[in-house]
């Protein structure tokens, strides 16, 4: 198959709508002897306020999640910054977390689901969806965390929302690169976007035992092209997902064989915090003094979180002081994911 360019990037965080910086921010305070103290102990990597001409509608506001609304936005950016980018064809395939609609709704719709102490599925159809706004839906329907950005720019290639709390947002990567190289589409969108800040999420990852964790939120998108497309920004090189269901070591062996096969100059760390340590070994013992975590910048944004540091190390790529950058995903799901960014096609 065909290698893959990246042409265009775009990102929204806690540091605001843009991408670039992105790389320098999380050299200079990702290392890991700041990655505790660089958020300067907020509570959450919240993305700031935007300008109404960078944000969504307002009336589209009441359909979408905050996810959906992170991901329009990013997507939106995308298309501002590249306006040649086709549409139509273009694939689109994201990383997508929980549903997080609104927690009014949430709880009028669970009251009357519960006569007593126990959910009753009956009571549920009959009467727990008609205590909510119909549009309710559309906010609790994960995929539309894709399907609304998709929408509102006419996006009609082979898509796909996945399901990510980590590494399945290096799947949704893996998916778009195919897609390119198969020559399935000539340009397809890869990425996440999600939110640990809506307390629903935030609530199930303190039960999942998430002890120092600083909730974060965001959406990026990388869109890819044949190598022969012309001017590239990187080219992808690896996609791949370790499971970590027989346990994290073996998924972490498997792991530093890619990495040392890759020889990338540094590593770009997106570590949930109990996995955080050995993930940071890892990487150390293949890029020593060249480990930036991610985390310290965008907090921990879930199916956001390898798309941030992927776009972070593309970045790096940008100022030709680093030629081979990798991404290491160790998200709250036991999964590890590497990506694989270059300046050059590999040979």
């Amino acid at each position: 198959m065909r290698p893959v360019a990246v042409i265009a990037a775009s990102a929204v965080s806690a540091r605001g709508l843009g991408w670039r910086g992105l790389g320098k921010a999380v050299r200079e305070g990702g290392t890991a002897a700041t990655a505790c103290s660089a958020l300067g102990g907020i509570l959450a990597a919240q993305v700031p306020a935007l300008p109404s001409a960078q944000d969504v509608e307002p009336r589209q506001l009441k359909l979408m999640s905050r996810g959906a609304r992170l991901s329009c936005v990013a997507a939106r950016s995308l298309f501002r910054e590249s306006p040649s980018l086709p549409r139509e064809e273009t694939g689109f395939f994201l990383g997508v977390g929980a549903s997080g609609g609104a927690v009014e709704e949430l709880e009028a719709m669970l009251a009357a689901s519960f006569p007593q102490e126990q959910f009753d599925l009956s009571r549920f159809g009959n009467a727990g969806l008609g205590a909510c706004n119909p549009l309710f839906a559309f906010q609790l329907m994960n995929n539309y965390t894709l399907c609304h950005a998709a929408i509102r720019e006419g996006l009609r290639g082979p898509n796909a929302a996945l399901f990510s709390r980590g590494a399945g947002t290096v799947l949704a990567l893996a998916e778009a690169r195919h897609a390119v190289a198969s020559g399935e589409c000539d340009v397809a969108l890869g990425g996440g976007a999600d939110s640990a800040l809506h307390p629903v999420t935030w609530a199930e990852l303190r039960r999942g035992g998430e002890e120092g964790m600083v909730p974060g939120e965001g959406a990026a998108l990388l869109a890819m092209a044949a190598a022969d497309h012309g001017q590239s920004l990187g080219f992808l090189q690896r996609c791949e997902v370790h499971p970590g269901r027989q346990g994290l070591a073996g998924a972490l062996e498997s792991t530093r064989r890619s990495l040392l096969a890759m020889g990338p100059e540094c590593v770009v760390l997106a570590a949930a915090p109990k996995w955080r340590d050995a993930a940071r070994e890892l990487a150390a013992s293949v890029c020593p003094g060249a480990v930036f975590e991610s985390a310290a910048l965008f907090g921990e944004a879930l199916a956001a979180s390898a798309s941030l540091a992927a776009v972070a190390a593309l970045d790096l790529l940008q100022d030709g002081e680093v030629h081979r950058a990798a991404v290491l995903v160790t998200g709250p799901d036991g999964d590890v994911g590497l990506v694989g960014l270059a300046s050059e096609v590999a040979s």
